[in-house]
């Protein structure tokens, strides 16, 4: 007996001593196939400046749809890998809405915000219901706060796809709110004006959101003519250079200036249209207008890098609508109509620039031949298999909406639509008459990035009263696409120097229940999971009593 009780004793200080052992060392164990919980070394390095406390409020609290129970596990799981990385990192869990006296005022007062909400629909087993769900974080330190969406939609998604998506990029979402938070020295982005781009306004929601990450300037073109030396200085003084819809030609100046820009090492984003149409121009009592190629002068240019932009429109049965009105007056109504020469663009989530991306939204966009040299091209978007090309010019008439396309003749597609170049770039000017004598003039550089988007209005955001709405967001039909994601991505990769956007490859699989089966087979597992247990205890009690009484009834 004495033997056993110090046993016992021995095994409950081993016990106590393992626990305390393991509060010091903070040892931690991921055992999920896909290690979900292991965080990146990127993810771990941007919050390792943290000093002092980093507060995250979670809105996911009180009463939950099932789906976004699982999406709070996993966010608190996360965050608690972040808290053991760095104690300053603090978070909790609150309910917006609990306790409010006016739930409709606090809802308005959060969206004023930013914080949208999402509107759930819970099917019970006698009715259904819609709840509202605030599915957002706030990264607070010291005077900032940082937004973080917890959930990711996408179109035509299942309960089951929305939750893996949420859960796949929480990761990425939080590590990049710290990093946003953290920055001490941004890098700088410029705004290339000078040849017809597209006006700031149109620019705003864009610029506004990669605020947070980069210093933005603005340098003209046009000054080149005057001191072509001063600009260039000017120009390499930021990181990457934006080209946002050009509609005058270059200038084989320009291009040479720009083109030193790239080989010193500067990355350039270019969204060229190639044709010259616009939906509005085709407004008018007849409904139609020209398309015709538009001459930028960058063929030469961009040829050395490895791409052609074609001046053709893309035609595809993947597309998104417009809004048309019809009848007069008062009677008018606005109707949301196909609108083939706008395609929809899915991603093949094969990159960290559009991996686990919203579709698309593209208006009269052309195509893009990659052409052969040393430099890696990487298709992220392509127009879909049952699209073809019109050739221009071409009269485009709002009469194609009431045609039934053909669709025997869509079997021409998986056209580029936006590449990434990524190599060591020479010059394009390289064995070539130089346009003008710069100062430090180079012909090979070090290794660079380039995107090239065969469509200009990707980012252009819409206006509303005058003011701009956010990217990617139609007003027409009230639909949100993944232009503005995109294109921060874009951004993030060729800038990012710390391999924080490669946590968007990080692939996560949450496992579901069969909802189908459980309907089924409930009554089977209630039964299991109630009554045998029960069962069992009923039996184990009989059997103990027979020996008992056998063993001491005599």
């Amino acid at each position: 007996m004495k033997k056993v009780v110090k046993e016992i004793i021995l095994a409950v200080i081993a016990l106590i001593a393992i626990n305390v052992l393991a509060g010091y060392l903070n040892i931690r164990f991921d055992l999920t196939e896909d290690r979900r919980y292991t965080l990146s070394e990127p993810a771990v390095n941007a919050i390792k400046g943290f000093k002092s406390p980093v507060i995250v409020d979670v809105l996911l609290d009180g009463d939950l749809p099932p789906e976004f129970i699982r999406l709070r596990t996993e966010t608190e799981q996360l965050l608690k890998e972040f808290a053991s990385k760095n104690e300053n990192i603090k978070f909790d869990f609150v309910d917006p809405l609990e306790g409010v006296e006016s739930i409709d005022g606090t809802i308005t007062e959060l969206q004023a915000l930013g914080l949208t909400p999402a509107r759930v629909t819970v099917e019970g087993e006698s009715k259904v219901t819609q709840e509202i769900v605030f599915p957002w974080a706030m990264v607070n330190y010291n005077n900032t706060t940082v937004k973080v969406p917890l959930l990711k939609n996408k179109l035509g998604a299942s309960t089951e796809e929305r939750v893996n998506n949420s859960v796949q990029q929480l990761e990425y979402a939080f590590a990049d709110a710290f990093t946003k938070i953290g920055i001490k020295e941004k890098k700088r982005v410029a705004v290339i004006k000078g040849n017809g781009e597209l006006d700031d306004i149109y620019l705003a929601d864009f610029l506004t959101t990669i605020r947070d990450y980069y210093n933005i300037g603005a340098i003209t073109l046009d000054s080149v003519e005057v001191n072509p030396q001063n600009t260039l200085e000017q120009l390499k003084g930021y990181d990457l250079a934006l080209v946002a819809k050009p509609t005058e030609a270059f200038t084989d100046e320009e291009k040479y200036l720009m083109d030193q820009f790239i080989v010193g090492g500067g990355k350039s984003v270019w969204l060229i249209d190639r044709v010259n149409i616009e939906l509005d121009s085709l407004f008018n009592e007849k409904g139609t207008a020209m398309a015709v190629p538009r001459d930028l002068n960058l063929n030469d240019f961009l040829f050395r890098y490895g791409i052609r932009i074609n001046p053709v429109l893309v035609n595809d049965m993947y597309f998104t609508q417009i809004v048309l009105a019809t009848g007069d007056g008062n009677a008018s109504q606005y109707e949301p109509v196909p609108w083939l020469y706008n395609p929809m663009v899915f991603s093949k989530n094969d990159h960290p620039i559009n991996n686990n991306t919203e579709a698309l939204r593209l208006q009269f966009a052309n195509t893009i031949d990659t052409l052969g040299n040393p430099y890696q091209k990487t298709i992220l978007y392509a127009s879909s298999p049952l699209s073809k090309t019109d050739g221009t010019p071409k009269q485009i008439s709002l009469d194609v909406i009431n045609t039934p396309p053909d669709k025997d003749l869509y079997n021409d597609g998986d056209k580029p639509l936006a590449v990434l170049v990524e190599g060591e770039f020479s010059s394009a000017y390289e064995n070539r008459v130089k346009p003008l004598k710069l100062g430090q003039a180079v012909d090979k550089g070090a290794q660079n990035k380039m995107l090239v988007v065969a469509d200009g209005d990707i980012i252009k955001n819409q206006l509303r009263n005058g003011r701009p709405l956010e990217l990617g967001y139609d007003k027409w039909t009230n639909n949100y696409y993944g232009n503005k994601e995109f294109l921060v991505n874009a951004i993030n990769y060729m800038l990012d120097d710390t391999g924080l956007i490669n946590i968007r490859n990080k692939k996560v699989a949450i496992p579901f229940l069969d909802q189908e089966k459980i309907a089924q087979q409930r009554t089977k597992w209630q039964l299991v999971n109630i009554a045998f247990p029960v069962a069992l205890i009923l039996i184990f009690g009989s059997v103990y009593n027979y020996f008992r009484r056998r063993k001491y009834g005599q």
